[in-house]
Protein backbone atom coordinates (compact mmCIF):
# COMPACT_ATOMS: atom_id res chain seq x y z
CA UNK A 1 0.00 0.00 0.00
CA UNK A 2 3.01 2.22 0.55
CA UNK A 3 4.29 1.93 -2.49
CA UNK A 4 0.90 2.37 -4.42
CA UNK A 5 0.47 5.69 -2.95
CA UNK A 6 3.76 6.88 -3.68
CA UNK A 7 3.25 5.94 -6.67
CA UNK A 8 -0.25 7.88 -7.75
CA UNK A 9 1.09 10.63 -5.33
CA UNK A 10 3.88 10.89 -8.00
CA UNK A 11 1.84 9.97 -11.25
CA UNK A 12 -0.89 12.86 -9.77
CA UNK A 13 1.96 15.33 -9.43
CA UNK A 14 3.16 14.60 -12.81
CA UNK A 15 -0.47 14.77 -14.61
CA UNK A 16 -1.15 17.79 -12.63
CA UNK A 17 2.06 20.03 -13.85
CA UNK A 18 1.43 18.41 -17.83
CA UNK A 19 -2.17 19.87 -17.06
CA UNK A 20 -1.61 23.18 -15.60
CA UNK A 21 0.93 23.63 -18.82
CA UNK A 22 -1.66 22.98 -20.86
CA UNK A 23 -4.33 25.30 -19.08
CA UNK A 24 -1.42 27.81 -19.29
CA UNK A 25 -1.16 27.60 -22.77
CA UNK A 26 -3.08 25.46 -25.16
CA UNK A 27 -6.26 25.44 -23.22
CA UNK A 28 -6.53 29.01 -23.12
CA UNK A 29 -7.26 29.37 -26.50
CA UNK A 30 -10.22 27.46 -26.32
CA UNK A 31 -11.76 27.74 -22.69
CA UNK A 32 -13.63 30.40 -21.58
CA UNK A 33 -12.29 32.39 -18.56
CA UNK A 34 -14.54 30.71 -16.30
CA UNK A 35 -13.88 27.09 -17.79
CA UNK A 36 -10.34 27.82 -17.51
CA UNK A 37 -10.42 28.76 -13.56
CA UNK A 38 -12.58 25.58 -12.96
CA UNK A 39 -10.17 23.34 -14.81
CA UNK A 40 -7.43 25.00 -12.93
CA UNK A 41 -8.94 24.37 -9.89
CA UNK A 42 -8.94 20.62 -10.80
CA UNK A 43 -5.43 21.14 -11.18
CA UNK A 44 -4.65 22.84 -8.07
CA UNK A 45 -6.27 20.37 -5.87
CA UNK A 46 -4.67 17.36 -8.15
CA UNK A 47 -1.47 18.84 -6.85
CA UNK A 48 -2.51 19.04 -2.93
CA UNK A 49 -3.46 16.13 -3.30
CA UNK A 50 -0.19 14.51 -4.81
CA UNK A 51 1.55 16.06 -2.19
CA UNK A 52 -0.91 14.45 0.56
CA UNK A 53 -0.18 10.92 -1.07
CA UNK A 54 3.85 11.28 -0.99
CA UNK A 55 3.93 12.97 2.60
CA UNK A 56 1.31 10.37 3.59
CA UNK A 57 3.29 7.74 2.00
CA UNK A 58 6.52 8.19 3.63
CA UNK A 59 4.61 8.84 7.32
CA UNK A 60 1.86 5.96 7.35
CA UNK A 61 3.06 2.47 8.15
CA UNK A 62 -0.45 1.03 6.67
CA UNK A 63 -0.49 -1.25 9.22
CA UNK A 64 -4.22 -0.65 9.94
CA UNK A 65 -7.24 -0.60 7.80
CA UNK A 66 -8.00 2.65 8.73
CA UNK A 67 -4.16 4.03 7.46
CA UNK A 68 -4.69 2.23 3.75
CA UNK A 69 -8.32 3.80 3.69
CA UNK A 70 -6.47 7.30 4.18
CA UNK A 71 -4.84 6.83 1.36
CA UNK A 72 -7.40 5.50 -0.91
CA UNK A 73 -10.15 7.88 -0.03
CA UNK A 74 -7.56 10.64 -1.27
CA UNK A 75 -6.81 8.81 -4.30
CA UNK A 76 -10.31 7.90 -5.33
CA UNK A 77 -11.78 11.51 -3.78
CA UNK A 78 -8.91 12.96 -6.21
CA UNK A 79 -10.05 11.32 -9.23
CA UNK A 80 -13.85 11.69 -8.71
CA UNK A 81 -13.55 15.29 -8.18
CA UNK A 82 -10.71 16.56 -10.71
CA UNK A 83 -11.83 14.34 -13.33
CA UNK A 84 -14.98 15.44 -13.49
CA UNK A 85 -14.06 19.22 -13.24
CA UNK A 86 -12.11 18.50 -16.32
CA UNK A 87 -15.16 17.26 -18.50
CA UNK A 88 -17.14 19.44 -17.27
CA UNK A 89 -14.83 22.34 -18.57
CA UNK A 90 -14.59 20.91 -21.66
CA UNK A 91 -18.09 20.08 -22.41
CA UNK A 92 -19.09 23.02 -24.01
CA UNK A 93 -15.62 23.15 -26.47
CA UNK A 94 -16.52 19.47 -27.39
CA UNK A 95 -20.37 20.20 -27.62
CA UNK A 96 -21.28 17.47 -25.06
CA UNK A 97 -23.93 17.28 -22.32
CA UNK A 98 -21.68 16.23 -19.33
CA UNK A 99 -23.82 17.66 -16.57
CA UNK A 100 -24.71 14.19 -15.07
CA UNK A 101 -20.72 14.76 -13.62
CA UNK A 102 -21.92 17.21 -11.58
CA UNK A 103 -22.91 15.57 -8.58
CA UNK A 104 -19.28 13.44 -8.74
CA UNK A 105 -17.17 16.79 -8.39
CA UNK A 106 -18.63 17.13 -4.52
CA UNK A 107 -18.73 13.51 -3.84
CA UNK A 108 -15.30 13.81 -4.93
CA UNK A 109 -14.41 16.48 -2.30
CA UNK A 110 -16.58 14.76 0.44
CA UNK A 111 -13.80 11.74 0.03
CA UNK A 112 -11.26 13.57 -0.04
CA UNK A 113 -12.52 15.21 3.20
CA UNK A 114 -12.92 12.41 4.79
CA UNK A 115 -9.77 11.27 4.05
CA UNK A 116 -8.20 14.77 5.98
CA UNK A 117 -10.29 14.10 9.02
CA UNK A 118 -9.00 10.57 9.20
CA UNK A 119 -5.38 11.81 9.32
CA UNK A 120 -6.12 14.19 11.57
CA UNK A 121 -7.70 11.13 13.62
CA UNK A 122 -4.61 9.21 13.32
CA UNK A 123 -2.37 12.38 14.28
CA UNK A 124 -4.44 13.19 17.90
CA UNK A 125 -4.86 8.95 18.70
CA UNK A 126 -1.10 8.76 17.93
CA UNK A 127 -0.44 11.69 20.37
CA UNK A 128 -2.70 10.80 22.47
CA UNK A 129 -1.02 7.47 22.99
Amino acid sequence: MKTFTLVFGAVYGLLSVILGAFGAHAFRKILTPEKLESFETGVKYQMYSALFLLIVGYILKFESPSEKWISILMIVGTFLFSVSIYFLSFQEHWNIKLSFLGPVTPLGGLLMIISWAMLIWYFAKAKLS
